[in-house]
């Protein structure tokens, strides 16, 4: 591939996408975006990740029923954030649209930064205009995830089943409202790799092929 060049990686939670995407960028020798986009978005938004992820699928504005479910107060009172050591200023004005637009100015930041792989992010639509892009997205079946979810995470089989019907619904949500698409549409992708019969080293291959390395 000619530089810069991005790679986007999207998947399915539980099937191995964040460490396919390290791996490749590794081999690559470029950088790989992952916990960086999360903390820029905390920074900007001033929420923590966990409740960027939980409530952004939401199809209606999201932000008051937050303040109401963790700390209600008034209008003009703070937002305490449980996951972090910080008290942040309840913006009355922000909506899913801001953390859309945020990750919109953050992917294209990185992008012009030079060649590297992102995963996650809607990255496959929001940098879709750019020269150069390999889209992939990494999937498994229900099962696999489960396992790979309890086992990398440490939870008992139904708290692991939890945490995929969350994310994917989150995630489901926001990219069709966003994209006007559905995640899963191969068409989105140069490529897509199913975990259940490879591992993956053996997908950063597969991949490093199709690039022609």
């Amino acid at each position: 591939m000619k530089e810069p060049f991005v790679i986007t990686i999207s998947r399915e939670v539980g099937s191995g996408g964040r460490t396919i995407g390290r791996k490749l960028a590794e081999k690559l020798g470029v950088r790989f975006s992952d916990k960086e986009l999360i903390d820029a978005l905390q920074a900007k938004l001033n929420l923590s990740a966990s409740s960027i992820e939980e409530l952004k699928g939401k199809k209606k504005r999201w932000l008051d029923d937050f303040i109401q479910m963790v700390a209600p107060v008034p209008m003009s009172g703070l937002l305490v954030d449980g996951d972090s050591d910080y008290i942040s200023e309840y913006n009355q004005s922000l909506s899913v649209n801001d953390v859309f637009e945020a990750e919109k100015e953050i992917l294209n930041g990185i992008a012009d930064e030079g060649s590297c792989v992102i995963a996650g992010r809607s990255g496959f639509f929001v940098l879709k205009d750019r020269p150069n892009k390999v889209d992939i997205l990494i999937t498994a079946s229900r099962e696999n995830r489960i396992a790979r979810i309890m086992s990398k995470q440490n939870l008992t089989r139904e708290k692991a089943i939890e945490v995929i019907e969350s994310v994917d619904m989150a995630r489901d949500n926001y990219v069709l409202r966003y994209t006007g698409q559905s995640r899963y549409d191969a068409r989105n992708y140069h490529i897509v790799l199913n975990m259940d019969y490879i591992d993956e080293d053996k997908a950063v291959a597969l991949i490093l092929s199709y690039l022609g390395k």
